[in-house]
């Protein structure tokens, strides 16, 4: 008989402490979310790591975040870890029912930015990762399209909608106070000279 080695992972997911839950040794992240805690938002696209359809969010101790790939990082990695999936973004009530969309979500309504909707969710992570940087660390108004170009350029959309995910970016990055810092006018004065 074999006897295959599991790990304990304990996570928080979306504010929940999930775990500990004894997984396989090497169980990728996509599959724990999707086989055992049933977050089915994150979406398994090339199963390499290319296309970050499949990123979460993980959130560090220190206020920062960043995107990881669930595909190729396995579960164990996560252990101890504070995570949000696309699950996590939308406001709901008491009953599960969403009651206001996450900024992000509602700019992606809004300007129509997806057509299938399979790299959504990776989409909407990374933007979402962006806006709570430059909530820390606005950017200069020239800088923004090269900014959020930077932040979803490693996100692949198959049916092309990319134009449609930057304008509803750069719509949250401009409409939102405090992202986008302006020129000092001394700058601004010796540029008009």
């Amino acid at each position: 008989m074999t006897h295959f080695r599991t790990l304990p992972v304990s996570v928080k997911v979306n504010g929940e402490i999930v775990g500990p839950t004894d997984v396989p040794a090497g169980l990728m992240m996509i599959d724990f979310l999707h086989e055992y805690l049933h977050l089915t938002g994150s979406r398994l696209g090339c199963g390499q790591g290319i296309c970050h359809a499949c990123v979460v969010i993980v959130d560090k101790p220190d206020g920062t975040s960043e995107e990881v790939r669930t595909c190729i990082t396995g579960a164990n990695f996560f252990h101890g870890k504070t995570i949000r999936t696309i699950e996590g973004h939308a406001k709901r009530n008491e009953a599960g029912e969403v009651v206001e969309l996450s900024p992000v979500q509602q700019k992606f309504l809004e300007h129509f930015s997806f057509q299938c909707g399979y790299c959504t969710p990776g989409f909407v992570n990374a933007a979402t990762v962006l806006i709570e940087r430059l909530k820390r660390q606005p950017v200069a108004r020239g800088e923004v399209e090269h900014t959020i170009t930077e932040a979803l350029n490693d996100h692949i959309c198959r049916c092309t909608g990319y134009v449609r995910y930057y304008e509803a970016v750069k719509d949250v990055v401009m409409t939102t106070p405090g992202l986008v810092k302006d020129a000092p006018k001394e700058v601004l004065q010796g540029s008009a000279a």
